[in-house]
């Protein structure tokens, strides 16, 4: 199981992202203490999104995330909503999947369903 990823973005777009990554079922968490300042975290259901505070953030442009969300198309209409710009992607595995920019510009692909397990 991934626990983790993070991300550098700069400080001027942490709640813009914490938005974001709300909307697709994030709830913000406390990091400990000793990374309170300049860092912000979120988690669902065990995973969590660490927003690493950077004035300078490297952004990979291939690099990606991917989330499986709950109920597909309420949460494209929900970003689109909320002014966060989501494309179609293809169809893996017989499941819809969307690209959407988080606020600092990484990629976030949006998957109706994982690949099936062997």
């Amino acid at each position: 199981m991934l626990q983790h990823v993070g991300i550098e973005i700069a400080p001027a777009d942490v709640d813009r992202a914490v938005e974001f990554f709300t909307l697709l079922g994030f709830e913000r968490v406390a990091p400990p203490a000793a990374l309170a300042g300049g860092f912000t975290w979120l988690e669902r259901e065990g995973t969590q999104v660490h927003l690493m505070h950077e004035q300078n953030p490297a952004v990979p442009p291939r690099g990606h995330l991917a989330v499986v969300t709950p109920d597909f198309e309420a949460t494209l209409a929900r970003l689109r909503e909320h002014g966060f710009e989501t494309t179609p992607g293809r169809q893996h595995w017989g499941s819809p999947r969307a690209h959407a920019a988080a606020p600092g510009g990484h990629r976030v692909e949006l998957m109706a369903a994982p690949p099936p397990t062997r």
